[in-house]
């Protein structure tokens, strides 16, 4: 029977592992995750294994980042799965702190980045993405990785650390992978697991509404608002839908007509479930 997957507690502990493997010449990938792990996350790992010597994932469900009434409390947490699976994903290490060891008692720094964080998810989740990128910070500083990896699912999160790495010169490279989805086109998500058959089943259609959306883009429409309708009128019946956006997918902005990398977001409830999910194309 193989080993356990080793697991780090605090966070000297895991500065300690990291500065031995650097010092050793070892380059290190690192995949923060909370938990609750599927083939997306996983695929990370996978990616990270593949291109560097060491790959490290934590397991933290992060308080700072769910809004009053969201699902902190029973948000699915099941770490002697997320160890096997890691162990499996060849993964060296897993650092699972606790609360009060990454937000002591008199807590106060975070670290925000307005302008990315306003549209799309920052528009209903106040506060959240900087409760993302104050906890993605401190785990850089603890992990001190060569590559982070993250998933082009979370698309604007993944602009936000983006802009956050750049902005205060952290020494590490952001790898941002492809979407990991079902045969159905679902993308894969730790919430999928509230949904009844029949919510998956509608759930399918988020992707293909966005599908049908890109296909008008590639085709020549360069009207957001037109492109917004026609993606609306695809999720009719899917779920109450929360937000339609077509924006610059290099930064978010609103435009007048549709030029370059454009992204497609929407966030839809289904069930109780709230689904996001995103294409990117060339208008």
């Amino acid at each position: 029977m193989p080993a356990a997957l080793p697991i780090l507690r605090s966070a000297k502990q895991m500065l300690d592992w990291s500065r031995r493997e650097r010092a050793a010449g070892r380059s290190i990938g690192f995949v923060p995750t909370m938990g609750a792990l599927h083939r997306g996350p996983l695929s990370l790992v996978q990616r990270a294994r593949r291109e560097n010597d060491r790959v490290v994932a934590s397991i933290f469900v992060n308080p700072i980042q769910f809004a009053p009434g969201e699902d902190f409390e029973s948000y699915p947490r099941d770490l002697a799965a997320d160890r096997a699976v890691l162990r499996a994903s060849r993964c060296d290490v897993a650092f699972v702190p606790a609360r009060a060891s990454l937000f002591p008692h008199g807590f106060q720094t975070v670290v925000t980045v307005p302008g990315l964080s306003a549209p799309l998810c920052g528009r209903f989740r106040p506060g959240h993405f900087e409760g993302v990128a104050t906890i993605v910070a401190k785990l850089l500083h603890i992990v001190e990785p060569d590559r982070l990896y993250l998933g082009q699912k979370d698309y604007q999160q993944s602009l936000v650390i983006s802009r956050m790495i750049r902005d205060l010169d952290l020494p590490v490279r952001l790898v941002t992978a492809p979407t990991v989805r079902e045969e159905d086109g679902l993308a894969m998500s730790s919430r999928n697991r509230y949904l009844s058959p029949e919510d998956r089943r509608r759930a399918a259609g988020i992707q293909r509404a966005l599908q049908a959306g890109a296909r008008a883009v590639r085709r020549g429409l360069t009207s957001p608002a037109r492109v917004r309708a026609l993606v609306r009128a695809a999720l009719k019946g899917i779920g109450r839908v929360q937000y339609v956006e077509v924006l610059d997918a290099r930064d978010l902005t609103a435009p007048r007509r549709l030029q370059g990398p454009t992204v497609l977001a929407a966030a839809v409830f289904v069930g109780r479930a709230r689904l996001i999910d995103n294409v990117v194309v060339k208008a």
